[in-house]
């Protein structure tokens, strides 16, 4: 599979005058393809060189590093919050709000309460943000590839639904063993408070599916949740530069670009949180009961109880999401990537439309 993408690269809908013109060139559309020199690089920006081909395998292992800083800082360094967040799910009568919820873990434990679970997370989210924008990039040209470029554009909001969902797929089965080790140490009364202690606990407890036990929750969570973030991401800013910023992306400096990006990770963050807070709650309960299933606990919850939490892990996931576009961004910049812009309409469409009219 992947022989193949590297060799349709060229011919990709995403890599077409129309849809990855780089940053500052003025190439105007036209009917026969962009032809290049091979002795040049396409410019990401109007006075850097790409740093490697778009759909490259150097390409692919740096947006795989751009998610292994994306996800991992942002998800450690918003411990403190997850963990009031999962305590309220799993004890509103306790915890209460997002307020009282801090308040009771530092009474109860003290401030340094309020990292527990840092060590799992920091491994776990890695490893997702890897698989996650890594295999994003990789699907996204290979259903490009199979749709082709008037297709790509005609439904490219259910391409970037679909090669999200596929990267996810693969990215919780990454996170899942440390997710598990993570909600136990957060919301479990008398557990281990570490991951070297937890993780050998539940495999001595319940073996290899202890780790694996709370994944399809966990897919349920996750899958939705980044399909909304990545198709409600890049919808956003297409239609923040086509309806709110006033000049063309080619145009801005790599600051404004930058903001574009954290202002549409933002507004994507606050839909993948409500999109996903239901599953988020029930895997939350089932890594603290244990022998507990899906079913139990959702019918355990109920409706209402499903939804315990949200407001805490709408400024969480908003935060979140935000500051993962952004870092992911800025690493393209950092390593000159090939940065395609919001896609347009390809000559030949354009025709057929007139053509019709």
């Amino acid at each position: 599979m992947f022989r193949s993408l590297l060799d349709n690269t060229r011919n990709n809908p995403f890599t077409s005058p129309f849809h990855a013109r780089c940053e500052g060139s003025k190439v105007e559309p036209r009917v026969e393809p962009l032809k290049i020199n091979d002795t040049r690089s396409i410019q990401a920006a109007s006075t850097d060189d790409v740093s490697c081909e778009f759909g490259s395998g150097k390409y692919y292992a740096t947006c795989g590093f751009g998610g292994i800083l994306s996800c991992g800082i942002t998800h450690t360094a918003l411990v403190p919050l997850d963990l009031v967040k999962c305590r309220i799910q799993v004890d509103p009568a306790k915890y209460g709000n997002i307020f009282n919820g801090f308040r009771v873990t530092v009474k109860e434990g003290g401030a340094s309460a309020l990292s527990l679970g840092w060590a799992p997370t920091l491994i776990g989210y890695s490893m997702q943000g890897l698989c996650k924008f890594g295999f994003y990039e990789v699907f996204k040209i290979f259903y490009s590839d199979m749709l082709g470029e008037e297709k790509t554009y005609l439904y490219r909001t259910s391409l970037y639904l679909a090669a999200s969902a596929s990267a996810e797929f693969f990215a919780d089965i990454a996170l899942c063993p440390m997710e598990s080790v993570k909600v136990r140490i957060q919301t479990t009364a008398g557990w281990s408070k570490t991951l070297r202690e937890g993780a050998p606990r539940i495999w001595k407890d319940e073996g290899f599916n202890g780790f694996y036990k709370g994944l399809i929750p966990l897919w349920a969570r996750q899958i939705p949740y980044t399909m909304m973030k990545f198709a409600c991401f890049e919808r956003t800013v297409e239609a923040l530069y086509k309806y709110v910023v006033p000049k063309a992306r080619s145009d801005c400096s790599k600051s404004e670009q930058l903001l574009v990006t954290f202002t549409a990770g933002y507004i994507a963050g606050i839909f993948c949180a409500i999109v996903s807070h239901p599953a988020d709650t029930i895997v939350s309960k089932l890594n603290q009961a244990k022998g507990s299933n899906f079913v139990e606990v959702a019918k355990n919850l109920g409706l209402m109880g499903m939804w315990k939490g949200l407001f805490p892990r709408i400024i969480m996931i908003g935060t979140l999401t935000a500051l993962q576009w952004f870092i992911y961004d800025s690493v393209k910049v950092a390593f000159h990537l090939p940065r395609p812009p919001p896609p347009e309409m390809p000559e030949s469409l354009k025709r057929k439309l007139k053509a019709n009219q």
